[in-house]
């Protein structure tokens, strides 16, 4: 499915743009009518289902979000909510450019601000276009039982990602399926019922393996299903579906489910669809002339500035704080689980580019030159990371480059989309790998008492980390990146597994925080660190420090507040409330500490 099967416009053209989308509260306008005849067949539904795959990228046109906005505002990494307003990030750029992101960054933002709007209206379009399916699918006389159990497996998995997402953003909110006559609808507070049934249907019709590797399978559905329930604390539930998952579950492709042998290789196109995506957002780069709307244009902005090769734009840039949770301990190899900023690692802020620079010398995970850019460090294959000249603000954003994001230069005319102002890529998007499986089965195993177990999983993660092949290492000549690595380390690198017993030895609350620590650096970048700490219940404890900590270095986020009881969720934007009219009144109603 990589490739052929995401390219809408024709779709959209052969289905009589065919999408209904959910009107008034949900704010999409129609994108036209729907003709019975065209759609309710087996043609027809599946050209329906092709359309919701594709409203997992958010976002349709050069630089639009779906429903209107900018891309980045319903981008499917969620680098804003998740990992920016989690700490991982800074914005970066510079404070003038796009400033909406600041107040997000800061926890002082409104529900006028347009970034809530954007997301809000592009997972409602995808809920829109998964209803579509199975509205139609009930129509279709030409499809056989067991095929439509595949589709609507496809269609409700799809559904309650979308709604996943709208739960974990805005908490309540409005349940749309495919039964729903008017649209304006009050706020649900069933969302995780629904959800964990949508995701159950999928579980048990979908087959095991699918034709198109971009297609969902049974055990995507089983490790989402899981998911649900780790997020509403059924830790049992969980760890019964996890139990079946990690022993059994194969992609899509049928290779069975395992962590890629090397970290870097879950970033890399060349090495795509492989035994560690779980759950996939297929990119693809240069498959639409007007734009790179396949490929990543929701993180269009996130590559480095002034004189790099990327040409635009600046923005997500690693935290300081992040950086610091690398460093390990030179004697044991592990974390520095509660203190790891005492020990930080050394960084260029105010260093020029005249003046000489000796990266750190200590001991660090190999896993910091795979997430960050550090001066004088191999940026990939495009030199060593100059620092400053990259960066559009140092004091603003701090001395750090991303780095998942980010193609390599002896693969860009295959990676890089460049038919458009600033750069997008063929890097698929994980929202489910199997290294996040594993450490959520861990939480479980450990909420369940089962610490050894718990352990287990943890070092697994940790062991591929300690893999030598994967390490960075330095060039074999600097002035030419692309001849080649040396066999010398890039750094001090010394990661180790938690000894025999640890866990089980020093207790659950020992055990949970090393796990929720190794979520925080195996994840980083990746969108799921702001949801982490919600669900945790750390977040005001975890980003009050954070801010504390960050604010002192650079200018960012010395606003930054999080406060309890108000932002866990984020404001339901104020357009759907003023829109979601019944008999005079608006139904929808704001999250508190909003109003």
């Amino acid at each position: 499915m990589k490739k052929s099967a995401f390219i809408l416009l024709t779709v959209l053209v052969l289905t009589g743009q065919s999408f209904y989308s959910c009107k008034k509260a949900l704010q999409q306008p129609p994108l036209g009518s729907v003709s019975e005849e065209l759609v309710a067949n087996k043609n027809g539904v599946n050209s329906l289902l092709i359309g919701a795959y594709a409203a997992l990228y958010g976002m349709q046109g050069e630089n639009q979000s779906l429903g209107g906005g900018e891309a980045w505002q319903g981008s499917p990494s969620n680098w804003v909510f998740g990992s920016i307003a989690g700490g991982d990030a800074s914005k970066g750029s510079d404070g003038s450019d796009q400033p909406a992101i600041d107040p997000i960054a800061n926890f002082y933002s409104d529900a006028n601000n347009a970034y809530y709007n954007g997301k809000w209206k592009a997972l409602y379009e995808g809920v829109s276009r998964t209803n579509n399916v199975l509205k139609f699918l009930a129509k279709a006389t030409d499809i056989t039982p067991e095929e439509g159990k595949i589709i609507a497996g496809q269609a409700r998995f799809l559904r309650a990602h979308f709604y996943f997402e709208i739960k974990k953003f805005w908490n309540n909110a409005p349940w749309i399926d495919e039964t729903t006559t008017d649209f304006n609808q009050p706020v649900s507070t069933e969302l995780w019922a629904k959800i964990t049934s949508d995701f159950k249907f999928a579980y048990e019709n979908l087959p095991a393996t699918q034709g198109e590797t971009g297609r969902v399978n049974k055990w995507a559905a089983g490790a989402y299903l899981a998911k649900s329930y780790l997020y509403q604390k059924k830790y049992a539930d969980a760890k019964a579906v996890f139990d079946v998952v990690i022993p059994s579950g194969v992609t899509s492709s049928g290779k069975k489910y395992d962590l890629n042998a090397l970290f870097e290789d879950n970033f890399l196109p060349g090495k795509e669809n492989n035994p560690e995506e779980v759950f996939t957002i297929q990119m693809a780069a240069n498959a639409d002339p007007s734009g790179p709307t396949s490929g990543n244009n929701g993180d269009m902005l996130n590559f480095p500035y002034g004189g790099s090769p990327f040409g635009c734009c600046g923005f997500f840039q690693p935290s300081i704080d992040l950086v610091n949770r690398f460093r390990t301990n030179e004697t044991t190899g592990l974390p520095y689980l509660s203190n790891y900023n005492d020990y930080a690692v050394k960084n260029d802020m105010g260093v020029g580019g005249g003046t000489e620079f000796i990266p750190d010398q200590g001991t660090l995970d190999p896993r910091i030159d795979w997430t960050a850019g550090r001066r004088g460090i191999p940026y990939l294959d495009w030199g060593n990371y100059p620092g400053a000249a990259w960066i559009r603000d140092q004091s603003y954003g701090g001395p750090y480059g991303p780095k998942k994001n980010i193609y390599w230069q002896k693969t860009a005319a295959t990676d890089a989309d460049k038919t458009t102002w600033a750069p997008g890529s063929a890097i698929n998007y994980l929202v489910i790998r199997f290294a996040d499986v594993l450490l959520q089965a861990a939480e479980c195993e450990a909420q369940a008492g089962s610490l050894a177990t718990a352990q287990q999983y943890v070092n697994r993660v940790r062991a591929r980390a300690a893999n030598k092949e994967g390490w960075v290492y330095k060039y074999i000549d600097d002035s030419n990146p692309l001849g080649g690595f040396s066999d010398v380390p890039a750094a001090n690198y010394k990661v180790s597994a938690y000894p025999a017993g640890d866990f089980a030895s020093q207790g659950q609350a020992y055990a949970l925080s090393a796990i929720y620590y190794e979520r925080k650096i195996e994840l980083a970048m990746e969108g799921h660190r702001f949801f982490d700490l919600v669900r945790w219940g750390i977040a005001e404890k975890e980003l009050n420090a954070y801010f504390n900590f960050q604010g002192k270095i650079t200018s960012d986020v010395r606003r930054g507040k999080f406060t309890s009881g108000r932002n866990e969720y984020y404001p339901v934007p104020q357009r759907q409330i003023d829109l979601s009219i019944q008999g005079g009144k608006k139904i929808l109603t704001q999250n508190p500490g909003y109003n």
